[in-house]
């Protein structure tokens, strides 16, 4: 049976909503990841940049801070439901796992590949557009991920279904 999503909530549909509510639900599990890796991601650029670390040095740094907010914001709404982080924690690998390397890799490639993207300083535009535009471009690459996943019953789908009623 097809499952649909309201108030963050798991609930049964009827199949011929089915493609309408899986699209909404990757659309949903995407834009949360999309917001932990965009955290991290700028936050890891802006401390590397600042303090003038390299190419290398700063895209590990944005990476790690992106794994580490998108969990923990997949992790968030599970402990406040009432699991332990030992249940949580490993709820949020595996939803958001696959997620967040599909689109840390396609947003560090698109940096690296932009001109100077990497040598722009904070205050100038390409700064800021090129990390707008990889993450936009990260989004497109990571929502049919999300989607192959929750189709399966797989990733947000698991999360989902331990969120408190």
């Amino acid at each position: 049976m097809a499952e649909d999503t309201h108030a963050g909530h798991v609930h049964h549909a009827h199949s011929a909503h089915a493609p309408a509510s899986l699209n909404r639900l990757a659309f949903s599990a995407t834009s949360h990841c999309l917001t932990g890796c965009a955290i991290g991601e700028v936050l890891g650029v802006v401390i590397g940049t600042i303090l003038g670390w390299g190419n290398f040095e700063t895209i590990v740094l944005a990476i790690v801070l992106a794994f580490f907010f998108g969990y923990s914001l997949t992790m968030l709404p599970l402990l406040r439901a009432g699991l332990a982080l030992g249940a949580a924690l490993p709820l949020a690998f595996a939803s958001d796992t696959l997620s967040i390397t599909v689109m840390e890799i396609v947003d560090n490639a698109i940096i690296l590949v932009i001109p100077g993207a990497m040598a722009a300083g904070l205050s100038d535009l390409l700064f800021w557009g090129s990390l707008a535009l990889s993450l936009v471009i990260a989004f497109m690459a990571a929502f049919p991920v999300n989607r192959w996943l929750i189709a399966r019953g797989k990733g947000h789908a698991v999360v989902h279904a331990h969120h408190a009623h």
